[in-house]
């Protein structure tokens, strides 16, 4: 059951962080974009499992489609919506997985052991750098009038994903006390910005905090997750 779970939430990774574009994010609204997004679903799926001939997974893709239809419709956008929108997606995975545990079994891939080990390591590390970008960016959008000091282009952004992406190695690997050095850091870095102008500073702490905490939930979640799976070889994962 773990391996089908991890598959699908891998190809649910992909699907929503990877090849759904700004476009399409943007026009779900129209039913041709609706279609075009559920067809990655499946295609991806299938890709995951390595088997095209369950009906099961184009049902999945039909309700990953109607989740995005209900919240493009019924929703105001922000950090709930984008919440409440995964962990819809992620109990029917879960619900799928329990149901018909034999999706991965039956696969081509099922003899590659460690390949629902390495998904999961995949799935947890663009969820945490990528998906935490989003999430932390709708969290920070009612306050998106501070004036914060000129940087390079997208320099925030970057500098998110590689302090998201270096706590979840930081967990991943057993070393969670380096994270206390990128705390100590940023401090550093954004102490004349946080000193000079309270909202500018009380931004940065409330972004960089949520940054984080974001990190630390899915770099432990994805720990969790391959531990239940086959370990991954040469990797010294902890």
């Amino acid at each position: 059951m773990i391996e089908t779970f991890a598959a699908l939430f891998f190809a649910h990774v992909l699907a929503d962080f990877v090849f759904q574009t700004g476009w399409i994010a943007g026009n779900k609204r129209r039913p041709t974009v609706l279609v075009l997004h559920a067809l990655i679903v499946l295609v991806l799926a299938q890709a995951a499992l390595g088997r095209v001939d369950r009906w099961e997974l184009l049902l999945l893709a039909l309700a990953h489609a109607a989740t995005d239809a209900v919240k493009s419709r019924v929703a105001s956008g922000g950090l709930a919506a984008f919440l409440a929108d995964q962990a819809a997606h992620v109990a029917l995975i879960a619900a799928l997985a329990i149901l018909r545990p034999d999706l991965w079994p039956g696969g081509i891939w099922a003899g590659v052991t460690v390949l629902p080990s390495l998904m999961a390591l995949v799935a947890g590390a663009i969820l945490t750098t990528r998906a935490g970008g989003f999430a932390v960016g709708f969290l920070m959008s009612p306050w998106g009038d501070v004036d914060l000091p000129k940087g390079l282009a997208n320099g925030g952004k970057l500098i998110g994903l590689l302090e998201r992406g270096l706590i979840f190695l930081f967990v991943l690997v057993g070393q969670p006390a380096g994270i206390g050095f990128l705390i100590a850091a940023k401090s550093v870095l954004r102490f004349e910005t946080t000193s000079k102008d309270q909202r500018a500073g009380e931004y940065v702490i409330i972004g960089t905090l949520a940054s984080f905490a974001w990190a630390l939930t899915f770099a432990y979640a994805t720990k969790w997750l391959m531990s239940a799976l086959p370990a991954l070889p040469g990797l010294p994962l902890q």
